[in-house]
């Protein structure tokens, strides 16, 4: 199984035997050894997921990369994250997943409202098996635990990521002065419950609610 490793904090460094990856396409910035980059349509998943992610958006333009030796991939200059995964699923927005295990699979999820709070469409992209996966974030991520206990709000527009056994609802916090002009700008948060992660970037991409 290929190896991921931070070089930096914005440089992900994949050391291969002969093993695969999946990659965002043109992130590839150095290697060294033998590789061969093969692009892929719709994330890798044949015909059916090709059609689905075009259907709902989530479209990836993703590449096989297999070889000897070592890759380095990044994005933009945007912070990179590495997720674990065992046998768990990871959703992630398709623009902030820059590189996978060959071996994981990848779908998508049907977000609903907040999906359409974050900005990024109804639907979003699912990692699911064993391996590695490295996410991007614009500036350095932090990971919140939530648990039983501990239910999380987060910005729609600065969430990134989730993983484990959470549900997630969309708050709305719009009254009447919200209409007056006299809202505070958190007009809309997502709550997780639950038990896992949340990866929340250092900052807010444009949404719905971020002016209200």
């Amino acid at each position: 199984m290929a190896t991921f490793r931070l070089q930096g904090s914005k440089v992900l460094a994949v050391d291969m035997s002969g093993d695969a990856v999946k990659a965002k396409n043109g992130s590839m910035v150095a290697y060294d050894g033998q590789m061969a980059f093969k692009k892929m349509s719709g994330g890798g998943e044949g015909l059916r997921g090709m059609v689905t992610r075009r259907l709902t958006g989530e479209q990836m333009e993703v590449m096989e990369v297999r070889g000897q030796g070592t890759c380095w991939f990044a994005d933009r200059a945007s912070e990179i994250n590495l997720v674990n995964l065992h046998g768990d699923k990871l959703w992630v927005e398709a623009s902030n997943l820059l590189c996978t295990d060959a071996g994981l699979r990848t779908g998508t999820s049907f977000t609903g409202l907040r999906g359409g709070a974050t900005g990024n469409g109804l639907f979003t992209t699912t990692v699911e098996g064993t391996g590695q996966a490295a996410i991007m974030s614009d500036g350095p991520a932090v990971v919140l635990r939530v648990s039983r206990d501990y239910p999380l709000s987060v910005d729609p527009g600065a969430y990134v990521a989730h993983q484990g056994n959470l549900q997630q609802s969309f708050q709305s916090g719009v009254t009447f002065r919200t209409f007056l002009g006299e809202g505070g700008g958190e007009a809309f948060q997502i709550r997780f419950e639950g038990d896992g992660l949340v990866y929340v970037q250092p900052s807010e991409r444009n949404t719905i609610g971020g002016d209200v």
